[in-house]
């Protein structure tokens, strides 16, 4: 009995290791904490409902946002919701009401090179919020974070056009 490993073995243990299985799965593969959001023709608004409690730096899936904001807060590790548009958005409003708490968004897709963060809606809510263009039609993660590490805030967000 050969106690070594054949090449062919080795490749499929390797790529099993980086598909996640037995490893880290990659963000892509990963499941929500919370309630999906879809925006179609039919449904141009959405909205959900989660809380923050994350001790993961969101910091630690990017640091700058494709404009070149600061990403900040703390999060879960899976993203809080999956947001699914089913064609191109020209504009896309995220918003999260805390009731005016301390919260950051962090929105990653439709592929994780596209990152968008946010935060203070004004400097009297404090509530994270994300006003952007060119929004392809595909999944993006959504992580809603707080200012401080493992503070807690219930909170709905609403996506709209």
């Amino acid at each position: 009995m050969n106690c070594f490993a054949s090449p062919a073995r080795i490749v499929k243990i390797a790529l099993a290791s980086l598909l996640g299985i037995g490893g880290l799965a990659p963000v892509m593969a990963q499941t929500a904490n919370f309630s999906g959001l879809v925006i179609s023709q039919s449904q141009s608004t959405a909205s959900a409902d989660g809380f923050t409690a994350g001790f993961f730096p969101i910091s630690n899936i990017a640091t700058r946002d494709r404009h070149g904001n600061v990403c900040v807060g703390f999060a879960d590790t899976n993203p809080d919701h999956i947001l699914t548009l089913e064609q191109n958005f020209s504009t896309l409003t995220v918003e999260v009401n805390s009731g005016g708490n301390d919260t950051t968004l962090l929105i990653q897709g439709p592929n994780e090179r596209e990152v968008r963060c946010g935060e203070d809606i004004s400097r009297r809510n404090r509530d994270a919020r994300v006003v952007d263009e060119n929004w392809p039609a595909g999944n993006y993660r959504i992580w809603v974070g707080a200012h401080r590490q493992g503070q807690r805030y219930n909170y709905s967000i609403n996506v709209t056009p």
